[in-house]
């Protein structure tokens, strides 16, 4: 066997990640693992028995390499009825494996070597990855502490702008800063996009779990924003279904026939009664994320107010799974040792904001918890992190 290789230059580097070192941590300690955004919550009773039926039905090939014709049209629905958006289910949809794949496929469809993509730090640690993958080069834009939640700095945006740029990525209900970005925020993303022809990629993935009567507003939606944007969300944090791994993309058909055309060769098509079920249940959103709302809505709570008895200063999470907190008043410079010794010492698992920082200089005191959990783990946490404080 020839032993003298590297590998190539667009993986090199990535090795194992801080998620992998925290959960083997929680693991090898019994400690309670509020680190990744993993849900121990149930899914819809619906939802498992239509996926059930449709598998023992023997619907288990080859879905159409760009999604079953019924969620297609179900995601086209959806767009309409909750943002007054229209796309034609045959060309401007396009279903994949997950939203992870969905933003992969788009930044190798639209990024060439030497491309810039334009995203908000702290961010997903995909997207970076992604965007090496196309030969890209992500570009930070930071999201700064404001008061007991973060802000965009619309003045670093437009200076993030080059020649070379070509996609803005936009992530909101915001991974991990729980933030949802303003009307003011997304006016002048919108304007960015449109006064340097950009292409924006949104990333919705929590766009039904936005918490205290807040609203998720769509990138697309603004004015002139249809045209050159493709949304990405998918099932599996609406639904509880991570494991299933069903996404989808809307857009202009020209930008999603791209997307397809990279996509078919990374999976080229899953998850058949996945599909077939989420095709019978998406029109029931609502009802359903109401009630995941309040649970999450009571955890997140739980949580904020146990970091605060704890001495640990708690960021406001206005969506999705998680809340930041800041570790300095532990003695603590660093969030990465923070969550290194934190299994030991109080029980229970983080992971450090820094693992999502890109920029020099990012704030490196901030620790990500996790509150996607059955209502005991969240309490048994806040327990073992109180002791501790």
């Amino acid at each position: 066997m020839n032993t003298d290789w590297n590998p190539a230059a667009r993986v090199r580097g990535m090795g194992t990640s801080i998620f992998t070192e925290m959960t083997e941590l929680a693991r090898a300690t019994g400690a309670v693992n509020l680190g990744q955004g993993v849900p121990e919550l149930d899914a819809p009773a619906g939802l498992l028995r239509e996926a059930a039926e449709a598998v023992l039905a023997g619907r288990n090939q080859y879905p159409p390499a760009t999604g079953f014709p019924a969620l297609r049209e179900a995601v086209a629905a959806h767009q309409a009825r909750r943002y007054g958006l229209e796309y034609r289910p045959q060309d401007e949809v396009l279903v994949t494996t997950g939203a992870t794949e969905a933003l992969a496929a788009t930044l190798l469809a639209l990024c060439d070597p030497g491309d810039e993509v334009i995203a908000f730090d702290p961010c997903y640690d995909a997207y970076a990855a992604d965007a090496r993958l196309a030969g890209a080069r992500l570009v930070p834009v930071p999201l700064e502490p404001d008061g007991d939640t973060f802000a965009l700095d619309a003045d670093a945006l437009r200076a993030a702008v080059t020649p070379r740029s070509r996609v803005l990525l936009l992530n909101t209900p915001h991974n991990p800063t729980g933030k949802v970005f303003t009307a003011a925020e997304l006016a002048a993303v919108a304007e960015v996009c449109r006064e340097h022809g950009l292409t924006a990629v949104t990333d919705e993935v929590y766009e039904h779990l936005v918490y205290d009567g807040g609203q998720h507003r769509t990138l697309a939606a603004l004015p002139g924003m249809r045209e050159r944007t493709l949304t990405v969300s998918s099932a599996g944090k609406t639904f509880n279904v991570t494991g299933w791994k069903i996404g989808w993309v809307c857009g202009p058909a020209p930008l999603v026939a791209a997307v397809a055309a990279a996509k078919q060769f990374l999976t080229y098509a899953s998850g058949t009664p996945y599909q077939e079920a989420l095709a019978r249940t998406l029109g029931g959103v609502e009802a359903w994320a109401t009630e995941l709302r309040r649970t999450l809505q009571r955890n997140r709570d739980l949580l904020s107010e146990g970091l605060t008895r704890a001495g640990l200063r708690p960021y406001r999470a206005e969506a999705g799974y998680f809340v930041q907190a800041d570790v300095r008043a532990w003695g603590y410079s660093d969030g990465v040792r923070f969550c290194r010794e934190l299994p030991l010492r109080a029980g229970v698992v983080a992971i450090p904001t820094s693992a999502f920082c890109l920029r020099p200089g990012a704030p490196s005191t901030l620790v990500r918890f996790s509150f996607c959990k059955r209502e005991e783990s969240v309490l048994m946490a806040v327990e073992k992190l109180v002791k501790a404080g």
